[in-house]
């Protein structure tokens, strides 16, 4: 079966941390590019983060800029999203996705993400 697994979500304190991760199982991550997706109750799901394929293209929102940050362990088949000074306004439904990624071109500024598969994402809950 060919699927994304999110973990490591939870309810953390403001200014705490959490480290996402994102497991692919049935299908290797090493020509995919992964990106971090939340969705937060009432709004439109939001692109946070994204990793090339390759690892050397990396692409945040404006509003975790300098707080998250983006990684993959091929050797591992998972990428991470560690997530530092977490503030309420980031609690939402966390997802990643894969798309498919061969001129690692995926995380460039405005590009496509047609992603092939998505997690069944993960509650981060940042409150006091």
């Amino acid at each position: 079966q060919l699927q994304l697994v999110e973990s490591g979500g939870g309810l953390v304190q403001p200014g705490g941390s959490l480290r996402l991760s994102c497991a692919a199982s049935g299908f290797t991550l090493d020509y995919y590019a992964i990106g971090w997706f939340r969705q937060a109750p009432g709004k439109e799901r939001e692109g946070v983060s994204c990793i090339s394929a390759s690892g050397g293209s990396t692409n945040y929102a404006d509003s975790v800029k300098g707080r998250f940050t983006i990684s993959r362990d091929n050797a591992k088949n998972t990428v991470y999203l560690q997530m530092n000074s977490l503030k309420p306004e980031d609690t939402a439904v966390y997802y990643c996705a894969a798309a498919g990624d061969v001129f690692d071109v995926r995380c460039r500024p405005r590009a496509m993400f047609p992603a092939d598969y998505w997690g069944q994402g993960t509650q981060v809950t940042v409150s006091s």
